[in-house]
């Protein structure tokens, strides 16, 4: 593995996030680069799913700049994020189940011909030759893509949720802690499309608590704790114990038993 230099693909500068009167980010700066692969790691209540969330529009900053392709831009909502090729990627994966995987890989957005508008007919042909075309570029395994997403193993159903956003040219793509329900074989499958993503030059954050998984696909570790940004970590040269350290605080000489910002939807 090796650390991209250049302009970030993404980036967010002095983020900050009030609830209240509890503060949930505290100048926060975060980046992930083309071609890689980014762990983002920290305690329950530490921070990171309301930083998500703001890389994602759910969630607007009360402070701070975003910045994409090296130019400040305003992200106001999800569609606002998706337009410029961030995906997210959460543990429901919001797929279908009664559907197939052509119709999940399209929904919303189908390919039609004939009248226009809801008259139209669906090009079933044209969206499944599609949908084939981008299983087999990301080396997806699935037994057709006219088998619902409900008869899919654990690993596959995530790699329907990847192929979507892929799909619709994604540059961007946030995992929520993606193997947390899976057992061996679907959590490897699942890390090693992790690993092809990189390789087609796409920036990817990874949001997980399994440190092994952390190391397995990670370039760079950043760690946040109590709100802010503590440490970042290259894995070619980070232990495990030294990221657990910054996750605690006992790298810092803090006390354990700090309490945690209460962070809304962390």
């Amino acid at each position: 593995m090796s650390i991209p230099g250049g302009t970030p693909i993404l980036e967010v500068k002095g983020i900050s996030k009030h609830f209240g009167q509890v503060r949930a980010l505290d100048r926060v700066d975060f980046e992930v680069h083309p071609g890689e692969v980014v762990g983002f790691v920290g305690d329950n209540g530490a921070g990171k799913s309301t930083l998500i969330k703001i890389i994602a529009g759910a969630y607007q900053a009360d402070e701070g700049q975003y910045f994409f392709d090296g130019r400040e831009v305003h992200v106001h909502s999800p569609r606002d994020a998706t337009s410029r090729g961030i995906a997210t990627v959460y543990q429901d994966l919001a797929l279908c189940d009664n559907l197939d995987v052509v119709a999940n890989l399209y929904l919303g957005r189908e390919d039609c011909f004939g009248l226009p508008g809801p008259l139209g007919l669906l090009d079933e042909v044209d969206m499944e030759k599609r949908a084939s075309e981008v299983l087999k570029q990301l080396s997806i395994n699935i037994p057709s893509v006219r088998t619902p997403v409900a008869s899919l193993s654990g690993g596959q159903r995530q790699t329907v949720a990847v192929a979507r956003t892929v799909m619709w040219d994604a540059r961007v793509l946030i995992f929520d802690e993606p193997t947390a329900a899976l057992g061996v074989a679907q959590t490897r499958q699942v890390l090693d499309l992790i690993k092809r993503l990189r390789d087609r030059g796409m920036g990817v954050i990874l949001v997980s608590h399994n440190l092994a998984n952390v190391f397995a696909v990670s370039d760079r570790i950043i760690v946040i704790r109590l709100g802010r940004r503590v440490a970042t970590f290259d894995v070619r040269e980070a232990s495990r114990e030294e990221v657990v350290g910054a996750i605690t605080g006992a790298q810092f000489g803090e006390d354990d038993g700090l309490p945690h910002p209460a962070e809304i939807g962390a």
